[in-house]
């Protein structure tokens, strides 16, 4: 394919310069009408929305909202755009996204860099696309914990009429203190404004958008313990199970194994599925959780099916694969879905 062609000279880029020449080319590439992907159909329902294929986007590819229509040439199922915070705001000082080849890894510590959810909005509205779209929010860099639910509701309240899901992010590790959100008492504070807001809207809007949470991978038993508990009296509407770690074990050695961020990629895999089965044993069937974390092949995302992921999401393998990994994912979702004959 056309991305094998031109991997070589990306790799050649730092990361952050090839991410953005990438989305640059998909774009042209669409406006001339030259990205197309032909995915097999694979209807799948999951918190009362229909998706055309359970493969969808991870958050963080697009964060603006401005390459949708030509990522949904990919095949895609669902894309997530995002992480969008209600300011503009720069992220981290750069060099803040790092390729670790040998381990099909990424590291990055962007930090939530976005122009703001006002822009995001005007390029969703401007998007042709009508398949399912998340938008995943944030808090900005210089809101404290205390006050951070103002930032989730004033960007809920606005991504609401045009999102088919909204995703939660309190999981990056790469703005300060956020992870703390996911502590059982405060997480319940928070879980519960942002619920109650949920429903306001969906009687003021009339229409019902589901909510998601992003979780971190380096939860402990009792720390799940913890959040299924929570998640379940909130009755949220799913999580997703996750985001990068901050563990280095699986590339300590590497040249960039000791970068501080978040760990995406194959090294991914086995923490993110542990805390995706051990969530699904806890919260039982009715919740949707979408599995993401270490998906580089079709095999990886039928492991995420496996262990009780509704959908699941790419990224970071899109980066060593390309688009074709979305056909191999869905293609492997559909022969373990195919009834098997005597």
């Amino acid at each position: 394919m056309f991305y094998d062609l031109i991997r070589p000279l990306l790799f050649r880029m730092d990361a952050e310069r090839a991410h953005h020449a990438t989305l640059r080319l998909l774009a042209l590439g669409h406006k001339l009408g030259m990205v197309r992907q032909n995915v097999a159909a694979l209807p799948t329902r999951a918190m009362g929305l229909e998706f055309a294929n359970p493969v969808g986007l991870a958050a963080g590819l697009d964060k603006n909202g401005a390459c949708i229509d030509a990522l949904a040439a990919l095949g895609f199922g669902a894309i997530e755009v995002g992480t969008v915070t209600p300011r503009p705001q720069p992220g981290n000082p750069k060099p803040r996204m790092f390729r670790l080849p040998e381990h099909q890894a990424v590291i990055n510590r962007l930090g939530f860099n976005n122009d703001g959810v006002e822009a995001l909005l005007a390029n969703v509205e401007r998007a042709r696309w009508r398949g399912v779209l998340g938008i995943n929010i944030g808090r900005n860099k210089d809101t404290p914990n205390e006050r951070a639910v103002g930032d989730y509701l004033h960007c809920l309240e606005r991504v609401f009429p045009l999102a088919s899901y909204v995703t939660v992010n309190i999981s990056s590790p790469n703005t300060q203190g956020l992870r703390d959100l996911q502590e059982e008492e405060l997480l319940k504070r928070f879980v519960g404004g942002l619920r109650e807001r949920q429903e306001q809207l969906s009687g003021q809007h009339g229409r019902y958008v589901p909510m998601l949470i992003k979780i971190a991978p380096d939860l402990d038993e009792p720390a799940l313990d913890g959040m299924a508990a929570v998640m379940l009296e909130a009755r949220v509407d799913g999580l997703i199970c996750t985001n990068t770690t901050i563990a280095r074990d699986a590339v300590a050695g590497h040249r960039h194994g000791s970068e501080t961020g978040g760990l995406s990629g194959r090294p991914l895999m086995k923490p993110a599925t542990s805390v995706l089965r051990g969530l699904r044993d806890r919260m039982g069937p009715e919740v949707t959780l979408i599995g993401v974390g270490g998906i580089c092949s079709g095999r990886d995302a039928v492991a995420k099916i496996q262990a009780g992921a509704d959908l699941v999401q790419c990224y970071s393998g899109l980066v060593y694969r390309g688009p074709r990994l979305v056909a191999e994912c869905v293609e492997a979702i559909a022969a373990k879905r195919a009834p098997r004959h005597p």
